[in-house]
């Protein structure tokens, strides 16, 4: 075991973009490195679990032939209006003991390192964490990283206690959880970013139709609106804590995907190369960990 437990590690989302980060994933768990906490949102939420479950196979699949299940998604699951991604199945039937790639509960509960997702309540805007503790079965997980990971308009609003949930990228860190690790107290971190390194997020277009689009729900499109701002601040508060020599960082240089790509083929080879970028970057991890 590698101990890392002075360092958070920090997974930025991006729905199938996170098949290059996979890669990331699972050599973190072939040197069965310890971090203090992790934390992720939308994508990162999945990277997070299956991370603390300690699946490679599971940490790789997820991205890789679970997206192109016929019950995963796609148009016709959308016109059903089970989403463009099904999160029923992708979330919860597909963790189940008899499904190709179960989640191990087993393990993810006896590990003992605290975990941050969240996602935002879309009737109040308001961001919702949840931790080690937060769940009395099973099916609370799925259903938090479901809720965490529920993209407004292309899936179904995550119901939980009577509550409706979108994507925690749309929250209060703009889908970087960076300060949630350092209210948490670290001040050395590990970040798995799915942008290149001088990207910038741009501002929505067309406020109008983001607000018609999410009426139900005028929370979630304010939230939408103003999302970049947070992100832009977060990806700044990165690049200095990186110049202070306390953040090392993984951007992606060959992302082949986008976030809604669900073709066996794409995905894997964007694995490769996310693989391929990990193993050269690897070394240096390895010796900021230890340090």
């Amino acid at each position: 075991m590698l101990d890392a437990r002075n360092v958070a590690l920090v997974l930025e989302g991006g729905g199938m973009r996170n098949s290059y980060t996979a890669a990331c994933i699972d050599q973190l768990l072939a040197h069965e490195v310890k971090f203090g906490w992790v934390g992720g949102v939308s994508a990162g939420a999945s990277h997070t679990v299956n991370f603390l479950s300690g699946d490679r196979l599971r940490a790789r699949e997820s991205f890789i032939t679970l997206p192109a299940h016929p019950t995963a998604g796609g148009m016709s699951s959308f016109m059903r209006g089970n989403g463009y991604f099904n999160s029923d199945f992708i979330y919860e039937q597909a963790a189940l003991p008899n499904a190709s790639i179960p989640f191990d509960f087993e393990t993810f509960f006896a590990d003992d390192t605290p975990f941050s997702i969240s996602a935002l309540r879309a009737d109040t805007g308001e961001t919702v964490s949840w931790g080690r503790g937060d769940q009395h079965n099973d099916g609370d997980l799925m259903k938090q990283v479901r809720a965490s990971s529920t993209i407004p308009a292309l899936m179904p609003t995550t119901i939980i206690d009577g509550v409706p949930y979108v994507d925690g990228a749309l929250g209060d860190t703009g889908g970087l959880v960076l300060p949630n690790a350092i209210e948490a107290g670290f001040d050395k971190f590990l970040i798995l970013a799915t942008k290149p390194r001088n990207y910038t997020r741009p501002a929505m277009g067309s406020p109008q139709l983001v607000r018609l689009f999410n009426r139900k729900y005028p929370a979630v499109a304010e939230a939408a609106l103003t999302r970049h701002e947070r992100y832009n601040a977060v990806r700044e508060q990165m690049t200095e804590l990186e110049r202070q020599g306390k953040a090392m960082i993984f951007y992606p240089e060959n992302m082949m995907v986008t976030s809604t790509e669900r073709k066996v083929r794409a995905l894997r080879r964007n694995y490769a190369l996310g693989m391929q970028q990990t193993m050269r970057e690897l070394p240096r991890w390895l010796e900021f960990l230890r340090d």
